[in-house]
Formats: C-alpha cells, structure tokens, sequence
C-alpha cells in the first residue's frame, strides 16, 4: 500500500546570499496509513517549518511531498485550498475556533463548506463529538468552554471531513496537564478508531509517547527516529527522555 505521506530530499532555505539559513535541510520520511508520528526537536531545530511545509502553508525550496500519491508541492493555489480543505486536517496550539459559532457550528463549517447534505452533518458532527467526549458542548460558545474543550472542538472539526491526514502543531501547548491528557486520550482513540493518520509537532516528551514513531530533528535534518512497538506508554516516554538527553537537549525543555 501506498505511504498517506512521502517527504523525499526535502529543503527549505530562507534569506539569501550571505545570510542564507537552511531551516530543513534534506529530510526524508513516510507515514503509513493509520500511524500516528511525532516530530520533536529543540526551538529552531525546524519541526514547525516541515509541518507547514507538509500542509501547503510553506513552499519548499527543492524536494517532493506527495499525500496520498499526489505531488502537492506542484499544485495551482486553487487545487492547494481545495486540498488543504478535502485532504488535510489541521489541529494547533491555538485551536481559532470562530467566536461567534457554537461548537456544533464551528465543527459542522468544515462539512457545509463541502456541501454535505443537513442531515448527514448532523450525524457526523454528533458521532465526531461523542469520540471526543464534548457532547455537552454542542451549543456553547468558546468562550463558554474550557481550554480543553475547545482543543478538543478543533480536533474535531479537523477530522470530521475524514482527512487522509491530521497534522498537528503543539496541541497541547496551552493546556494544563489534566486537560492535556484528556486531548491526546482522544487523540489516540482516533487513531486507534477512526485509523486516523496523524503527524504532531511537538516539544513535549509525554505528548510524544502518545505517538507509534517520534523524528527527532536537529539544525533542520532528521538525525535519529525511535520507534514505540510493543513497549508501555511510560518506558518510551523514558527512551524519549534518553535521546532528547543523548542529542543534548535540557529535559526541562520537554517535560
């Protein structure tokens, strides 16, 4: 089966002669249908720049990105909102739900934007919310909700529409640590339910260990990846804490 997500020699320069800065620098990988992969590195090691990369919001300098077979990177801007909105889900630190829509409404946006008929809407907003476990929140405003609920509003208006692929920037950034773990719970019952395919940035070592893989950037280039198997969410939050040390990170930074 075709790899959802093929990066190959991928690189983004920024600047120019005599202060040139090459923020991803060569990176290859692929996700496979249904993995959930973690991107971490240091502030300025070039996780955010690969996601935006990934998502059409940044245009490599030289390389290829396909989703699902398609070479985005050579996409007409009109092709590249109609595929970030039918083929990308997008979840961030900031969850920018729109204030003057309910959580129902907010969700439901991605689907009438695509022209889904009412009723299957409604189906589909009402099943998303239950997985997240917000429910109770279908008719309050964000700023009636916590800052959990509304992350959790914003994954699921990402993955609502189905996406072949989630991509995720810090989401648990601005969450307290309850909050936060109640995030990724969902997140890895969309995984494991829905077989989401899901790419996160993070700098968080226990966000990570939610994931089945974990790229380690360093100065914009891939230089190890861990891989979880069969091992408890807690030993590879401690093999995650031993390469983050070995690459001569300050677990402060993560933890």
């Amino acid at each position: 089966m075709e790899p959802i997500l093929q990066v190959e020699h991928l690189v983004r320069e920024y600047g120019g002669r005599g202060s040139l800065i090459r923020a991803i620098d060569d990176v290859s990988f692929t996700v496979e249908q249904g993995e959930f992969v973690g991107i971490m590195g240091a502030s300025g090691s070039g996780k955010s720049t690969l996601l935006n990369c990934v998502s059409t919001i940044d245009t490599p300098t030289s390389g290829s990105i396909c989703v699902e077979g398609r070479e985005v990177t050579r996409l007409r801007p009109k092709q590249i909102s109609r595929f970030r909105r039918e083929r990308l889900g997008f979840v961030f630190q900031d969850c920018n739900l729109l204030d003057t829509l309910t959580a129902f409404e907010n969700i439901a946006l991605a689907l009438t934007i695509r022209r889904v008929a009412p009723g299957l809407v409604e189906k589909k907003v009402r099943e998303t919310a239950q997985l997240l476990e917000i429910a109770d929140c279908m008719d309050k405003y964000p700023y009636q909700m916590s800052g959990g609920q509304r992350q959790r509003t914003a994954a699921a208006r990402a993955i609502v529409t189905d996406p072949a692929l989630v991509l995720a920037d810090e989401p648990t950034g601005a969450l307290d640590s309850k909050s936060a773990k109640l995030l990724l719970d969902r997140f890895e019952a969309l995984n494991r339910q829905r077989e989401a395919t899901i790419l996160m940035v993070t700098h968080d070592a226990f966000t990570a260990s939610y994931c089945h893989r974990i790229l380690f950037l360093q100065d914009g280039a891939v230089l190890t990846q861990l891989e979880r198997g069969e091992r408890s969410r807690r030993d590879f939050f401690r093999q995650i804490i031993g390469v983050v040390t070995q690459l001569g990170g300050d677990q402060s930074d993560v933890l």
